[in-house]
């Protein structure tokens, strides 16, 4: 599994913070709910927070220590209620095992995706089973395949490396920072290799230093990601394309709801 840490994890918030569509939906699944509730990869608490603020207790869960000092360091400013609502925790999604059961458990922005072989991904998903309640459900999203991406990229060089995402800060230094990233398919395994350089630029225009950060994520088809629920126990409540809750679309977004059966006698 990948394990942002150092300039990567401290960029974070900068390069995916903007959007608010996914931390709305989540944190509506989170109050209609009514929590407990797990959040795996919870990163720097983008969703974890907003969850907290509106009245839901929630552990969140995540690999990287650089990335919780982040989030420790956020829920220290915030509120004391929200503060007492939040328990971090440190911890593998693969092999969690935390005590307790939970209403919901999600896992945003496509986190699954760094479960790299079919094994972490079953290891993941009865790990999350043996935490929810009977009738408690798992939310994730993760992208769709798209098959002339694929190609495009599939080669043995991939793609040119391209800047992507807007200018960025360097929280200590002050300095600019560019992004830039080269993308590989590789069809058999089914995963993309991506290769971020962080460029800082000083007041002078010149390159003073140099971040590079690797990425390796493993992409899901619709029907093999039903697939692996269904085989792990779980009954699809619904697949939807956007954060509206709108129809899968492919291409798009895969927005899973599943539910842990409620008739269960033992965990499987």
């Amino acid at each position: 599994m990948h394990e942002y840490h150092g300039l990567d994890a401290v960029l974070y918030d900068q390069l995916y913070g903007g959007g608010e569509e996914d931390v709305d939906f989540y944190t509506e699944l989170a109050t209609e709910s009514g929590g407990p509730v797990l959040e795996l990869a919870c990163g720097t608490g983008r969703i974890t927070l907003p969850v907290a603020r509106a009245g839901i207790e929630i552990v969140g869960l995540d690999l990287s220590t650089d990335m919780l000092a982040i989030a420790r360091e956020k829920l220290g400013a915030a509120a004391q209620d929200v503060r007492s609502r939040v328990h971090l925790v440190q911890g593998d999604m693969r092999d969690v095992d935390l005590g307790q059961r939970f209403r919901l458990i999600m896992i945003p922005f496509r986190a699954f995706l760094h479960l790299l072989t079919p094994e972490d991904e079953h290891k993941a998903l009865r790990a999350i089973h043996r935490h929810l309640v009977p009738g408690g459900c798992l939310a994730l999203n993760i992208f769709d395949p798209r098959l002339d991406l694929i190609a495009a990229h599939g080669g043995p060089l991939g793609s040119a490396i391209m800047r992507f995402g807007d200018a960025l800060t360097h929280p200590e230094t002050g300095n600019r920072i560019l992004a830039y990233s080269t993308r590989r398919y590789d069809p058999e395994r089914q995963l993309v290799d991506e290769y971020r350089v962080f460029e800082e630029i000083d007041g002078e225009g010149r390159v003073v230093d140099k971040h590079y950060a690797p990425l390796t994520l493993r992409y899901i088809y619709r029907y093999e990601m039903q697939y692996l629920l269904e085989r792990c126990g779980f009954e699809i409540e619904a697949l939807w394309g956007d954060w509206q809750r709108g129809p899968f679309r492919y291409g798009g977004e895969q927005i899973w709801l599943v539910r842990r059966p409620t008739d269960e006698v033992r965990d499987a």
